[in-house]
């Protein structure tokens, strides 16, 4: 009997939603719905340090915005729930597994200290090899382990991995793979605080949740061996492997906030309709058998097929992106309905809402706000190099503090106006700077003008991606940063900002 097909996408509720989450959804879907299965959504918010309520809220809002609705999932149920890791965990779901392996002879603990382990890398790394798990507490006998744990010794359990031979697997759309065992590394399974690491997580929800195929970025080919040899020890069936190509940007490279706007929500900002991001996404990674660029979520699921998916390295071209926009907005939508979502785009009362306090003090006439306020529904303002000529700040400065705001709003979890206050008279501080002189660029690289409603709200409003576009596009029109001068920066950043 052929088991009915499963699939799944499972991001990680630590920031905004990426483009390429929904990249890997929209083909989990497409797949599913084609061959009458279902698609599942599954949250992995292990890393409690990191993940937010309101990030998680952002991936069910920008996956309902593109169309691509789940079946199960955490808002939703199912028969395989809970739906979020950190609830698995909570339950006490994979510590039986651990310790099966344990038992099975399969998992081992290791006592090995930090200090040791980096002594061992390093080691391994002169010598030019991988920076692997050396495998010395396998050697540790019963008793050395029962007297470590009475002395309370913190550890952790890993898997053992064949050191001879390799791991042979096929790839729906890759065919067979080759990896030698002596690449994988002997992955910790469980943490010294007791939590799952993900390699672990994954396999044991995949079965318990009757995943039948795995949709995944190649950037996990590396890991199947583990997730099989996992499957082997426990007895059960490894789900069908489909590695899609990553989403590139134009250098090649891998898709990156560094070098792209990558969250769903920038797009949604900018005034993309969902249709057209969902099309343009499937284009990426599939073609339709007549050749037509242009079609349909429900278009692209009649006509799916997964041996259409093509391997070359998909760039993210925004421009592109943009065309196909373009035709949507003209040959699918009336008059009316381009009022409307004109309308749902940005003027509408929950957002004015939002606006409003920001101006009202400022204004006597309505015709004055929309000089105001342009800038927060408009994409990259109109600025140019002459308009970050700054007097009291020096090129260089400009150049350092928009550079400096870019990281430092990387790295920024919960974006709100307090934390983006903070983040600022910090910045000031460590560089020994009036908190005016670095604000000036910023004003300018937001808003496009040296004076605006109050900063810190109107970046809240704006979001995360948007405002680290329109810094990086501040960045390049002051003549941007040489890779030479990007090292020096790096290093000084790392000293000064510690």
């Amino acid at each position: 009997m052929t088991k009915k097909v499963r699939t799944r996408v499972a991001p990680s509720p630590t920031g905004d939603p990426h483009v390429g989450t929904a990249y890997m959804a929209l083909f989990c879907l497409a797949f599913a719905r084609q061959q009458g299965g279902e698609f599942i959504l599954r949250i992995e918010d292990t890393d409690a340090a990191r993940s937010t309520k309101e990030s998680e809220d952002s991936i069910f809002q920008s996956l309902e915005w593109l169309g691509l609705e789940w079946d199960e999932g955490p808002d939703k149920g199912g028969p395989f729930g809970p739906y979020r890791q950190s609830e698995r965990v909570a339950e006490g779901l994979y510590r039986g597994y651990v310790d099966q392996l344990v038992s099975q002879g399969d998992a081992f603990l290791c006592f090995c200290s930090a200090e040791r382990l980096n002594e061992m890398r390093n080691e391994l790394m002169a010598k030019g090899l991988s920076a692997q798990y050396d495998g010395y507490c396998l050697g540790l006998s019963k008793a050395e382990i029962s007297t470590k744990i009475e002395n309370g010794e913190s550890h952790v359990i890993r898997m053992k991995v064949p050191r001879e031979g390799s791991c042979v697997f096929p790839d729906k759309l890759r065919g067979d793979i080759e990896i030698e065992w002596s690449q994988i590394d002997m992955q910790i399974l469980l943490k010294s605080d007791g939590n799952p690491t993900y390699h672990l997580a994954v396999v044991v929800d995949d079965h318990l949740m009757e995943i039948s195929h795995i949709i995944r970025g190649e950037e996990w080919i590396n890991s199947a061996p583990k997730h099989i040899l996992l499957h082997q020890y426990f007895g059960w069936d490894m789900p069908e492997l489909i590695h899609m190509p990553l989403l590139r940007n134009p250098d090649k490279s891998k898709l990156s906030k560094r070098k792209n706007p990558t969250s769903i929500n920038f797009y949604k900002r900018m005034g993309f309709l969902p249709e057209a991001l969902v099309n343009y996404l499937g284009m990426l990674g599939w073609s339709m058998p007549n050749g037509e660029e242009k079609f349909s979520l429900d278009e692209m699921i009649a006509s799916f097929d997964i041996n259409r998916i093509s391997l070359g390295a998909p760039v993210f071209d925004i421009e592109k992106l943009k065309w196909l926009n373009g035709r949507w907005l003209r040959e699918e939508l009336s008059d009316e309905q381009f009022a409307d979502r004109l309308n749902e785009w940005a003027y509408n009362r929950e957002n004015l809402l939002k606006i409003i306090p920001l101006i009202k003090e400022r204004v006597d006439l309505f015709t004055e706000i929309a000089p105001m306020a342009t800038f927060l529904v408009e994409g990259m303002p109109s600025i140019s190099e002459e308009d970050m000529t700054l007097k009291k700040v020096p090129e260089d400065i400009v150049k350092k503090v928009l550079q400096y705001a870019i990281w430092e709003t990387e790295a920024l979890n919960n974006w709100n106006r307090d934390n983006l206050n903070a983040l600022f008279t910090r910045l000031a501080e460590k560089l020994d700077l009036k908190i005016r002189d670095v604000l000036a660029p910023v004003f300018i690289a937001i808003s496009g003008q040296p004076v605006s409603p109050p900063l810190f709200d109107s970046m809240a409003i704006l979001g995360s991606d948007m405002c680290r576009a329109r810094l990086r596009h501040a960045l390049n029109v002051t003549g941007g940063i040489s890779k030479k001068q990007l090292k020096k920066l790096e290093k000084s950043y790392r000293s000064e900002m510690r």
